[in-house]
This record gives C-alpha cells, sequence and structure tokens, in this order.
C-alpha cells in the first residue's frame, strides 16, 4: 500500500485530500507545516508527498527544495497542491523539483492520475 503525506495547513483540504486517497486504497499520514512535514519525511519516507505552498513558516516551493536535496527524501515524488495557480507558481514548483503541480479546489481524477504517474516513474 503506498503511503502518502498530505503536508498542508488547512483541515479542511486535508479532509478533502484524505477523503480521496484512502477511498482509493492509500495509507494517509498528515503534517500541518513544512517543518513538520520534512521532519516526518526524512525520518520516514513516504511514497509520495502531496504539498501545499501557502503555509506559515516554511512554505512549499521552500520545502519541496529541501525535500529533494536531501538525501534520504530525494527519490519521493512531491505534487504540489495549491491555490496559486499563475504559470509562473507553476513554472517554480516545478523547478523545485515537484512531480506536478495541482490546483485547488482538487479534481479527484486528475489527483489519482498525477500520484499514478509520479509513483509509476
Amino acid at each position: 500500500m503506498l503511503r502518502v503525506l498530505i503536508i498542508d495547513d488547512s483541515p479542511t483540504e486535508v479532509y478533502k485530500l484524505t477523503t480521496i486517497l484512502e477511498k482509493s486504497g492509500y495509507s494517509v499520514e498528515v503534517a500541518d507545516t513544512g517543518e513538520k512535514g520534512l521532519e516526518m519525511a526524512k525520518m520516514n519516507p513516504p511514497s509520495l508527498i502531496l504539498m501545499d505552498v501557502v503555509m506559515p513558516g516554511l512554505n512549499g516551493f521552500q520545502a519541496t527544495r529541501q525535500l529533494n536535496r536531501a538525501p534520504e527524501t530525494a527519490d519521493v515524488p512531491v505534487i504540489i497542491v495549491s491555490t496559486k495557480d499563475q504559470a509562473t507558481d507553476k513554472i517554480w514548483g516545478m523547478r523545485q523539483g515537484a512531480s506536478a503541480y495541482l490546483v485547488k479546489p482538487i479534481v479527484e481524477a486528475e489527483l489519482l492520475k498525477a500520484i499514478k504517474e509520479a509513483t509509476a516513474a
């Protein structure tokens, strides 16, 4: 079973994502800050990370960059899931090492497709 770490400070978004993932057979863990997410990912690397961008402290772009540079998490795919929908945000997110960039509100089929593609690589 794939284990997904959700790094997002919005309880509503976490609930939505968790519901989609669990009904699709994924195991879910949650961190509500970028710092906690980095710590959790390094201690026990998940199969995949869903990363919000706008969070207090370490934002999603910074956390994604750090995850991609750390030897213990460099192979973990990160999908950014954000309300930031400008082309420049998407380009910047991919430059930080994200496997995909999805815009909220999330479409279940798009999320599951992105997860399949990211974990198949």
